[in-house]
């Protein structure tokens, strides 16, 4: 799942740690695509390809992938934003297409809220902000975001086995319509669990700051009533979490948005429909200036 384009890594700091960033020269506006939890960048490695020629930004955040992974960190929403911001600072990018995926929905979108002058358009895959009523989380995000087995949670991230025997057979869980994990997805991604540092501290951390994100977004959806960037809704219709209902409802939540249904893909359009998405994101139309 390597990306074939030519790219330079940086590694942008932010407070006290290293965040692993590829940036693909090319012109702009500059996509900048982010990925979700249990991912890291490669999630967008076959979409990549398909992009040649545009300026591209895509990281690992904190806790993820090549990025460093501080125990002691307050991983929440809110900080991942500011490690967009710090990303971006770096490379001096001013004009940006945030993509967001999964987690990194609410970070794109309340970062496009604040910086709207920054976002020439917005693109939204298989993600979430608030509420819906069609949306459903994974088991095994539903299990670590609930307070009430805290203690749990924190055993099964201790025990390796049982903590790949979970993830895999959440895995499971996404073949339930025509598209299914990918193929390669788990290999790709399980090794950041195993790694010493690990990513269990982030996602204990994020899982259990969910609710509370969900709650401060609920509060601002007036804000994306108003928000007059284009936005391109685009997800996989046979994810059985992150559906076409809570896709529908985002389409509705933003006036300037249009929606695309891809039939017979998952929870990662990036990966099993990259040409399609590819296509959607090179004919996005361009924002009005302000």
């Amino acid at each position: 799942m390597n990306a074939s384009q030519p790219y330079s890594e940086h590694l942008v700091s932010h407070q006290a740690s290293n965040i692993s960033v590829r940036h693909y020269a090319g012109t702009g506006p500059a996509f900048v695509l982010m990925h979700g939890f249990p991912d890291n960048l490669h999630i967008y490695d076959r979409l990549i390809p398909a992009l040649h020629g545009r300026e591209i930004i895509t990281f690992d955040f904190l806790g993820w992938g090549a990025s460093d992974k501080p125990v002691d960190h307050a991983y929440t929403s809110k900080q991942q934003e500011e490690e967009l911001h710090a990303v971006l600072a770096a490379l001096q990018v001013d004009q940006v297409v945030p993509v967001a995926h999964d987690a990194s929905g609410p970070v794109a979108i309340n970062w496009a809220l604040d910086h709207s002058e920054r976002v020439s358009a917005l693109v939204l895959l298989n993600t979430y902000y608030g509420y819906t009523p069609t949306l459903r989380f994974p088991e095994w995000i539903s299990l670590f975001a609930d307070p009430a087995y805290a203690a749990l949670a924190g055993a099964i991230t201790e025990d390796l086995m049982v903590a790949e025997w979970l993830f895999r057979w959440q895995g499971r869980q996404f073949n339930q319509g025509s598209a299914g994990v990918p193929e390669g997805f788990l290999q790709m991604i399980w090794p950041q669990f195993a790694g010493t540092p690990g990513t269990f501290p982030a996602v204990l951390s994020l899982t259990s700051d969910l609710h509370a994100t969900l709650r401060a977004n609920m509060q601002r959806m007036p804000d994306l009533k108003r928000f007059n960037r284009p936005v391109r809704i685009i997800f996989g219709a046979e994810d059985p979490y992150l559906n076409t209902g809570v896709a529908r409802s985002l389409h509705e939540a933003f006036p300037t948005s249009d929606l695309s249904l891809l039939p017979k893909k998952g929870h990662w359009p990036q990966l099993d429909g990259a040409s399609e998405v590819a296509q959607l994101l090179l004919s996005l139309p361009e924002a009005t200036p302000a």
